[in-house]
């Protein structure tokens, strides 16, 4: 069978959505998104303009001349910052269901029994769950510091740094949707990250489609449960099977440490 790209898979995620049995479970997140999102949005929108002035502050006067062209580097700029300020907003209130939605998709796709996951069970889960959205965003704040930082460089700062911002924005938004069913299957943050390094180059692609789609007005209300969809699909074909066994191989070296 041939190998699936990034691209692949953020399509597959489009078709995941529609199928039976996944549909009601992308309502929850759907609206958490569409609800979140739309209130967001709108509060940049009434701030674009502030922001923009902002933003020509800090380009050098000798560059004046080339406004227009530095308008639009500064307003793609702060559409992707926002974007992933957004959607990640977004995602810790709805990541107790983007966990669910990943458990069943990972069952159609195995075509094995979904995790019998009540209520009372998703509610017990929520400190665990928040936890781990709050590595995440720790995680975030580490590299996008010194990143911000080379906005301040002349020239670098107005060209080259937006591209360096957008590459980490894809890798950041791909370990968001696919942390979902990395961590159903209490996989570490940390070994989730060199697990999907391995896969660099599909890993961007497909952060770096959800994090266009995430810029365009309606498909962006849909966006999230697309996402968690097509990352879940990664994860079965990818790396489901190799955390098995480094369970298995984890269990049986306690088993001999016993002895």
């Amino acid at each position: 069978m041939e190998r699936k790209t990034g691209i692949d898979y953020f399509v597959l995620g489009w078709k995941l959505i529609q199928k039976p049995g996944i549909t009601r479970f992308v309502i929850l997140p759907m609206l958490a998104n569409i609800v979140v999102m739309s209130l967001l949005f709108w509060w940049l929108f009434a701030h674009i303009s502030t922001l923009m002035d902002l933003g020509m502050h800090y380009v050098p006067s000798w560059l004046q001349w080339l406004s227009y062209i530095v308008t639009l580097i500064v307003v793609v700029t702060m559409a992707i910052f926002f974007c992933y300020f957004f959607s990640t907003i977004t995602n810790i209130i709805a990541a107790p269901f983007n966990g669910l939605l990943a458990e069943q998709v990972e069952a159609y796709l195995t075509q094995q029994p979904a995790p019998d996951t009540g209520i009372w069970s998703l509610v017990k889960d929520i400190p665990r769950i928040l936890k781990r959205e709050v590595y995440k965003l720790i995680y975030y704040i580490l590299w996008a510091i010194p990143l911000f930082f080379l906005y301040w460089i002349p020239v670098f700062g107005q060209t080259v740094a937006p591209i360096i911002w957008f590459i980490f924005t894809a890798w950041m938004i791909n370990i968001q949707y696919a942390d979902y069913a990395f961590d159903n299957h209490k996989v570490s943050f940390s070994r989730m990250r060199e697990m999907l390094k391995q896969d660099k180059a599909d890993n961007l692609s497909f952060g770096a489609l959800v994090s266009l789609f995430t810029m365009i007005p309606v498909f962006n209300l849909i966006i999230m449960p697309v996402a968690v969809c097509g990352s879940t699909a990664l994860w079965v074909d990818r790396y489901r099977q190799q955390v098995y066994e480094d369970q298995i191989a984890e269990r049986i070296s306690a088993q001999k440490s016993r002895f």
